[in-house]
């Protein structure tokens, strides 16, 4: 990236993101390239040998993302994945070996503890502490590897990420930071030391509920080469397809980001005000446990709210009293979306403890649903 393009604002890079140079008669973003193989007469050399390792769509949506992860920054390279936990995956077992110790959050994404059980089968220790009050500095001794996930999903606590990555690099440890929740234009692990920033593309940062994606960014050197390594092992590769729609995504994702965090504060602040809302998390409400932790590492505080009605009947009765939003597990999507956690069985909350993502629609008519919904699910 030029540094004229490093200064500009985020709406502006987010629309140019990844593209590539203009030429005469072609369109800004080519579309897909669907492709098994390519021509490769001679010695292997140049980009493109085989689908399974390259792909000209996933090399220019690789590039917007790095552009927002670490923009302005040289020596950073993304790599896509065909979701999520394809890329946690990658980013975890690429790093770790029989022996050593790694250092996950207890109140992390409901997956984890399957990736925990799979490293302990690998001889790997797993130790947990919190994410809130900076707990998991108390286990990183001997430590190759720390897992952050700040804000973590669904109880929205927020770790000092900087005090965290001073720790563990101290202690010659590896740190990732999950950012799905904030996205690169709420937070930038990178530039608040970690190696690693892991997200989902398939919650905010592509925003339509549409498509699978995953992605990790880091410093080029060998942890990534394993990554990329890992990633050929496994064959967890995007699709063009998703590639390019995740791409074309991101054009907006400024302003999408922008509208769901705004009414995101909105909702918060109403909910506040409703007597049977109880545990009401919001980094960006300035009352929140977290607000100034976030405040200092934040740019955005994302477009989740979670909270806890009286009893499981009750949270069933709303949800389904909602007529502007969906009952769906996922987040960050332009429709607002919301579930009762416990229904998974894999997060530690309370039966009542509701999830909200909140989408793109007028925040006066969200509110309004949300409210309804509360009157009309009393006993």
């Amino acid at each position: 990236m030029s540094d004229r393009a490093a200064g500009q604002g985020e709406g502006t890079r987010a629309v140019r993101a990844g593209l590539p140079e203009a030429v005469k008669n072609e369109p800004t973003l080519p579309g897909p390239a669907f492709a098994a193989h390519f021509h490769l007469p001679g010695e292997v050399d140049g980009p493109y040998t085989y689908g399974r390792d390259t792909n000209p769509s996933w090399s220019l949506l690789e590039r917007a993302i790095g552009e927002l992860e670490a923009p302005g920054q040289d020596g950073v390279e993304t790599l896509v994945f065909a979701s999520g936990m394809a890329a946690i995956s990658a980013a975890l077992f690429s790093q770790l070996r029989a022996g050593d110790t790694v250092v996950l959050p207890s109140d992390g994404y409901q997956v984890l503890p399957l990736i925990r059980a799979q490293l302990e089968a690998y001889g790997i220790e797993v130790r947990t502490a919190p994410t809130g009050g900076d707990a998991q500095l108390d286990v990183l001794d001997g430590a190759r590897l720390l897992w952050i996930e700040s804000p973590s999903n669904p109880g929205l606590d927020v770790c000092d990420i900087r005090r965290l990555v001073e720790a563990a690099h101290a202690r010659g440890a590896l740190v990732a930071v999950d950012n799905t929740l904030a996205t690169p234009l709420g937070q930038r692990p990178l530039e608040l030391g970690a190696d690693f920033s892991v997200a989902s593309g398939t919650k905010q940062l592509t925003g339509h509920g549409d498509v699978l994606l995953g992605y990790v960014t880091g410093r080029e050197g060998e942890a990534m080469d394993a990554v990329r390594r890992w990633r050929k092992i496994v064959g967890a590769i995007a699709g063009p397809m998703e590639a390019w729609l995740a791409h074309r995504s991101i054009a907006t994702l400024q302003m999408r980001v922008d509208r769901q965090n705004a009414t995101a504060l909105v909702l918060a602040r109403a909910l506040r005000e409703r007597p049977e809302v109880t545990g009401l998390r919001y980094p960006g409400l300035p009352d929140d446990p977290s607000h100034k932790i976030a405040s200092q590492q934040m740019r955005r505080y994302g477009c989740v709210v979670s909270f806890t009605l009286p009893t499981r009947a009750r949270a069933d009765r709303f949800l389904d009293a909602l007529r502007l939003v969906d009952d769906a597990t996922s987040f960050g999507g332009v429709r607002s979306t919301a579930e009762r956690r416990g229904r998974w069985g894999g997060d530690d909350v309370p039966e009542g403890f509701i999830r909200f993502s909140v989408g793109a629609e007028d925040p006066e008519d969200l509110v309004a649903d949300v409210l309804c919904a509360l009157d009309e699910s009393a006993d």
